[in-house]
């Protein structure tokens, strides 16, 4: 009887913490699923960033006048570039837009655990950042003669992002609370992105000079122990930072 009671006790627990998961899951993908339906219908972040993204491409590619060998060799600084200054600028506007609507506090009082806003968040971020870098690369690889449709350049690409948005959201949460949001965003973020950032251009560099994926395994390698740490790292702080 009694081993019969701790059988049924155990699979409550297991049941509890299963629908405990699920809801967690579910609470982060409405978060996601608001900030995407909500830029759908405006267009705001993702064609500023997308505009400031095309700009840049465009002047390097004007400014640099270049043979094919060597446009090839400053391809993974000016991709990068672009995308760490563009999603500089879609994080400063997605936790802004929260911030001026007032749906920020809303979240905030909402009866779920703040790592959901924060994961919710972070995708959404990434999902508006991943759209404008596939926008960004054909027209690159048109503009530059550059195949940039690689699988191990996408999977640099990918990691990149992660560890980039991961922090970023983070640091933008800390700093939408500011009158100088704009200008501290920056300040804060790419001295900690700096890593991250010069891991992805080592591995794109060398996966765009034809190197083998064992050359550029350890930048790759890298890119992952940064991204489990900035997540790691924001979901430890993130409670905290939005408290103060």
């Amino acid at each position: 009887m009694a081993k019969q009671k701790t059988i049924d006790n155990r699979q409550r627990a297991i049941g509890d913490e299963r629908q405990s998961s699920a809801s967690f899951i579910q609470a982060i993908g409405a978060i996601v699923w608001k900030d995407l339906r909500a830029e759908f219908r405006s267009w705001e972040l993702i064609s500023s960033m997308l505009v400031f993204s095309l700009l840049v491409i465009l002047i390097f590619n004007f400014a640099l006048e270049l043979d094919v060998k060597t446009r090839q060799s400053v391809t993974a600084g000016v991709l990068w570039a672009t995308f760490a200054f563009a999603g500089t600028l879609g994080l400063n506007r997605s936790m802004a837009i929260e911030k001026d609507r007032g749906c920020l506090d809303g979240l905030l009082l909402a009866p779920v655990d703040r790592s959901v806003i924060y994961f919710g968040k972070f995708f959404s971020n990434l999902a508006f950042m991943l759209i404008v870098e596939a926008i960004v690369l054909p027209v690159y690889s048109v503009l530059y003669n550059t195949n940039l449709f690689q699988p191990g350049l996408l999977l640099v690409i990918l990691l990149g992002s992660i560890g980039y948005t991961s922090i970023g959201t983070l640091l933008a949460a800390m700093s939408v609370q500011t009158r100088t949001r704009d200008i501290l965003l920056p300040i804060l973020l790419f001295p900690v992105v700096f890593a991250v950032l010069l891991a992805a251009v080592k591995a794109s560099g060398g996966l765009l000079d034809n190197s083998t994926f064992a050359d550029v395994s350890f930048s790759i390698n890298l890119l992952i122990a940064y991204d489990v740490i900035f997540v790691a790292a924001s979901f430890m702080l993130f409670d905290s930072i939005v408290e103060e």
